[in-house]
């Protein structure tokens, strides 16, 4: 299934490429080749839209690799106006904005597929990809984060499908899709007790195999959330 806009943000894909093998010597340059993610990146932080993400860690779980480069890491956190000390940082500004400078290989492909085809957009029931005006470098009215916040949060609200303590902490899984087929969407989200925030969303293929997966083993944090 693809949204209207997935063919021309697919023809950014070489820019964002570019942009991810400039990460690591010159993130600087790097953010500089997509001028609509770092004027995103600066709206969400006068937004305050990073204050509903938690915190992340770049180092992938699965493979105990690095996700992003440090570098890239601390220039999109200076370019916000957070503090953040590697590897661990806003889990919004990590997932949302720094996965698309991923090229670190996972179990389940790259980390910024998730934005760059239709399925998790779809599965929200979004009509356009969530990064399509910021990759296209135009002015963003609604920023990826403020509509993946937006998302993410009413998924939560409306199809939690499992709660688990950890310690002192609460957690929340949500999944559920808009569309009659295809992935769906989830939503995880952690209280420290402060406040929920949100720490990732990502699609998957089939909730049956993903909650027995979680069911499997005793509660933790998890999806790269910091301890």
């Amino acid at each position: 299934m693809t949204t209207p806009d997935e063919q021309p943000v697919k023809s950014s894909t070489e820019r964002v490429d570019a942009a991810a093998r400039r990460a690591t010597e010159d993130p600087v340059a790097a953010l500089a080749l997509l001028p609509g993610v770092a004027a995103s990146i600066r709206q969400d932080a006068a937004d305050g839209l990073f204050d509903a993400w938690e915190l992340s860690t770049a180092v992938d779980e699965n493979t105990g690799e690095p996700v992003v480069p440090r570098a890239l890491f601390d220039h999109l956190h200076a370019t916000a106006g957070l503090e953040a000390t590697w590897p661990v940082g806003n889990a919004g500004l990590v997932h949302v904005y720094g996965y698309l400078f991923s090229l670190a290989e996972t179990p389940y492909g790259l980390k910024r597929e998730r934005w760059l085809d239709a399925d998790l957009a779809a599965a929200y029931g979004e009509r356009t990809l969530f990064h399509a005006e910021a990759l296209r470098g135009r002015a963003v009215w609604v920023t990826p984060l403020a509509r993946i916040t937006d998302a993410a949060r009413t998924l939560l609200a409306e199809h939690t499908v499992r709660e688990e303590r950890i310690g002192p902490m609460r957690a929340r899984i949500a999944i559920g899709r808009h569309a009659a087929s295809g992935p769906f969407a989830l939503a995880y989200a952690i209280d420290r007790g402060q406040g929920e925030r949100l720490v990732t969303t990502f699609p998957v293929s089939s909730p049956d195999q993903t909650l027995a997966a979680i069911d499997a083993e005793p509660p933790r944090l998890r999806w790269n959330a910091a301890e």
